[in-house]
């Protein structure tokens, strides 16, 4: 896993007045390490719908699609993975209930990562590494100093790790000089609002956070 891992937010999409799929279409063409979806305020059937939507633009990219908290809707969607937070199930439940998955799971300070670490996730993210403004409420920020310290207890377990919060173009290169992959939400909605710069930018963070 290497670059960018784009968090397509439902509300912060619409919001930009964004359909999801044009918006994704455009991500996409980045071809990214991974994509997930966030659709908090999205009903299970709209949730599932929108993932199967996103399904086989996702296969034709060949990038992974993760469904964020719900392993279930993950499964029913025909999803490659879900992403867990620190109060949704945790990596031992969700493997149980949906073996096929692969599980991602946040993590926000050095004790939960090791705990993370010791369940033999997928991916293990770890931050906000900077303010952010995409959570509702977000964790303290851990900084660069505490995310290298993540990446080598991550490159220790063999698990790959996800630095998040507040990454755009001009923090990339720290987050790719450690080793992390990117996953970003706000700095792919650019203020201008044409789909056309939200693929330049997806582009452009993949290749400034070490994607090919």
């Amino acid at each position: 896993m290497r670059g960018l891992y784009p968090i397509i937010d439902l509300d912060c999409v619409s919001a930009r007045g964004h359909e999801l799929l044009d918006f994704a279409r455009c991500v996409l063409a980045a071809r990214p390490a991974l994509v997930q979806l966030r659709a908090k305020h999205a009903s299970a059937r709209d949730t599932v719908a929108l993932l199967r939507a996103l399904r086989p633009l996702c296969c034709q990219a060949q990038v992974p699609l993760f469904a964020n908290d719900r392993p279930d809707l993950a499964l029913y969607a025909g999803c490659d993975g879900v992403h867990v937070g620190q109060e949704d199930l945790s990596v031992g439940d969700v493997r149980r209930a949906t073996p096929s998955l692969l599980v991602g799971v946040s993590t926000h300070n050095r004790r939960q990562l090791q705990g993370a670490l010791a369940t033999k996730p997928d991916y293990v993210a770890f931050g906000p590494v900077f303010a952010t403004r995409s959570k509702e409420r977000p964790d303290p920020v851990v900084g660069l100093g505490a995310l290298a310290e993540a990446a080598r207890l991550a490159r220790a377990a063999g698990c790959p790790l996800v630095a998040i919060g507040g990454i755009d173009q001009g923090r990339a290169p720290a987050i790719a000089a450690v080793g992390a992959v990117g996953a970003v939400i706000g700095a792919l909605l650019p203020t201008d609002g044409t789909l056309e710069t939200v693929a330049e930018c997806a582009r452009a963070l993949h290749r400034a956070l070490g994607g090919q």
